[in-house]
């Protein structure tokens, strides 16, 4: 296949490409939809090289790339938004590609250094801004950086060459309904080793957790159905981790304090921490993160999961054992939780006011 690579300065002019659209954009879901150009970098020699935009999005690595065998990859999850005024954000990059640097230390690849990642998405989200859903859609362009480690290899080491690409596809909600509560359940499989990798953002987590959220859709408890798994903690399963591939946050039934578990194998979240930026700084809650028992849901008036992809989803209830428990209501958003959405995604858009250095224009 002949492989054209495009620079930045020659993506398809964007006022004409937008109008060439041809996606329903109020029914965008979370779906795979090729865009017209991604980047593509090697590590060869000690070095990142130069990266270039190509319109080809297959990748074509060595057979012993350690990637396939050893699971020697990690990704990242972030999106520009269009404003008001036609502008286009980035929501806080930085804490993506510092996020990124740890997965590539944990797992013995080269860090992608911080000025190369945010360009990147930069070239990308510019070359193909025609897929950026117009403002009020509700609509958004994921991005997905990954690093991976390819070239010839068959032993258990880490690999000779390396490759940091970021593609984009269009996205609506991730769950479908939108601000709606959802309900989950928990799952005795757990999500990550106690001192693994679950605070790295590798493959290997994600792909463990396809069995258990398989069998949570599948599952009906007093007529419920279940939008995925509540992980526990994996040393005692007596403590909530995270929510399916997002992170758990609750408000107290005083409406006055957000809080949100910590442990070392939790990934952590940047939506969860802007949250929590917001939550005391724009709301005036206490907030705190630490153990969040399973059985003491009771002191919670309100639960959600939040991550890029999900953004915010209100958890309608948690099935634990043969226990139900109801936050707010299965209905129902919560107001705090609407706040806190609302407070997030009108930054995120050019809505409301950014805190400093959270918003890079492209």
């Amino acid at each position: 296949m002949d492989v054209k690579h495009l620079g930045a300065a020659q993506a398809p002019d964007p006022v004409q490409a937008r109008q060439q659209a041809d996606i329903d954009w109020n029914e965008l879901g979370f779906s795979y939809i090729r865009t017209d150009l991604r980047y593509l970098a090697h590590w060869r020699g000690g070095e990142w090289q130069a990266g270039t935009l190509t319109e080809d999005n297959t990748l074509h690595i060595a057979e012993g790339s350690t990637a396939l065998h050893y699971g020697q990859q990690c990704f990242e999850g972030l999106k520009a938004y269009r404003s008001a005024d036609g502008s286009i954000n980035l929501f806080r990059p930085d804490q993506n590609a510092a996020r990124m640097a740890r997965s590539c230390a944990r797992l013995l690849m080269p860090e992608v250094p911080e000025e190369m990642f945010i360009e990147a998405c930069r070239q990308v989200v510019a070359a193909n801004e025609r897929f950026i859903p117009p403002h009020g859609t509700g609509g958004a362009l994921y991005l997905r950086p990954f690093v991976i480690g390819v070239g010839d290899n068959i032993g258990v080491r880490t690999a000779p060459e390396f490759i940091f690409s970021v593609f984009c596809v269009p996205v609506g909600p991730y769950f479908k309904g939108g601000l709606t509560p959802h309900n989950f359940i928990t799952s005795q499989y757990d999500r990550a080793a106690p001192n693994g990798t679950g605070a790295a953002k590798v493959g290997g987590n994600y792909a463990a957790s396809l069995l258990p959220g398989a069998q949570a859709k599948a599952a009906q408890e007093g007529g419920r159905h279940f939008a995925d798994v509540i992980y526990l903690d994996p040393s005692t399963h007596t403590k909530i981790e995270e929510v399916g591939a997002a992170n758990f946050f609750a408000i107290t039934t005083d409406g006055r304090k957000f809080v949100t578990p910590k442990s070392p194998s939790i990934l952590e979240s940047i939506t969860k921490y802007s949250l929590l930026h917001l939550a005391e700084h724009r709301l005036g809650l206490e907030v705190e993160e630490g153990d969040v028992a399973i059985n003491d849901l009771g002191r919670f008036g309100e639960a959600g999961a939040c991550g890029t992809a999900a953004v915010i989803t209100p958890i309608g209830g948690i099935q634990h054992g043969d226990e139900f428990h109801v936050f707010h209501s299965e209905t129902e958003v919560g107001p705090v939780t609407r706040r806190l959405y609302d407070e997030l995604v009108g930054i995120q858009f050019g809505e409301r006011e950014a805190p400093e250095g959270w918003i890079v224009k492209v």
